[in-house]
């Protein structure tokens, strides 16, 4: 090692016993010649990089990352100080953000006003400049719904609403082979249909590996009731511990437009649709997906 030994002109003096091989890195010791590293498919973190780098390779082939764009929809939106009848709008920025942290490159819009001249114009040119599309509100079935009406006019509407609570009148729909993706405008509905039909469609897209959310065992300390035949996603906070496993409590603000119930939960809880909810004292696991990349 350098600290034991000094340089004198031609010659080295070393002050410490060393012996044979020692401090001497064989060759092949981090990489062998020929040795496969990753395949196709695999997500590349910063490790890997360094690895590649260090194993002599300056540049790999990669899909680029999905563009997708975001258009807010509904006109009692504003972007802030509402008036009588009108909305914060918040889930074009909410959705975007998860759109980068699910691996996509996300473009939003300004909110788009519930007409559907409007509607068919802004969705036509977001379709024609992006991988994906992804709408927020006037997916349900009200006198001022009409964006499953527009996007069956300019492609197919493969499904319109699906048996979640909350999220119901989602629609997954193709337009020109581009994704689009109708969330409702309620904000908690909307998560939860961004997370369960977004983000995988976001991975397939992106050709990146779809990941489970990662998932504790709790104890619940109040029962759950979910209608039969619909999967609940049912929000939780934890509060202490039973036995050395954690306790967690439903959300007592259950409404689809009640984005504290997300936002200040620990994760939510899965109720399967053949099963009418959970009783208190049951193990059950809760899912932590905001923590999924």
């Amino acid at each position: 090692m350098i600290e034991d030994a000094e340089r004198r002109g031609d010659r080295v003096d070393v002050f410490a016993a060393a012996a044979g091989g020692a401090n001497v890195a064989p060759v092949g010791e981090d990489v062998s010649d020929g040795q496969h590293l990753y395949d196709a498919g695999h997500r590349l973190r910063p490790s890997d990089l360094g690895l590649l780098k260090s194993a002599g390779v300056d540049a790999v082939a990669v899909y680029e990352r999905p563009t997708v764009g975001v258009l807010p929809t509904g006109e009692e939106l504003v972007a802030a100080d509402p008036g009588p009848g009108e909305v914060v709008e918040t889930n074009g920025g909410t959705v975007a953000q998860y759109v980068s942290r699910w691996g996509g490159v996300p473009t939003r819009r300004g909110v788009v006003t519930d007409d559907e001249a409007a509607l068919r114009t802004a969705i036509r040119e977001a379709v024609d400049s992006h991988d994906v599309v992804v709408t927020t509100g006037g997916s349900s079935v009200g006198a001022r719904d009409h964006v499953p009406e527009v996007i069956a006019d300019l492609g197919t509407v493969l499904v319109h609403g699906v048996a979640l609570q909350p999220g119901h009148p989602v629609a997954l729909c193709v337009v020109d082979d581009t994704p689009v993706v109708a969330l409702p405008g309620y904000p908690v509905a909307a998560i939860v249909n961004a997370v369960q039909f977004l983000r995988p469609l976001l991975k397939a897209v992106g050709h990146a590996p779809a990941t489970a959310h990662p998932t504790t065992d709790a104890v619940l300390a109040r029962k759950i009731a979910s209608e039969p035949g619909t999967r609940s996603f049912v929000r939780v906070t934890r509060h202490g511990d039973e036995d050395g496993r954690p306790t967690v409590t439903p959300t007592r603000a259950g409404g689809s437009g009640v984005l504290s119930s997300v936002a200040l939960a620990d994760g939510w809880v899965v109720v399967p649709e053949d099963c009418e909810g959970y009783d208190a004292g049951t193990t059950v696991a809760v899912e932590q997906w905001e923590w999924s990349a």
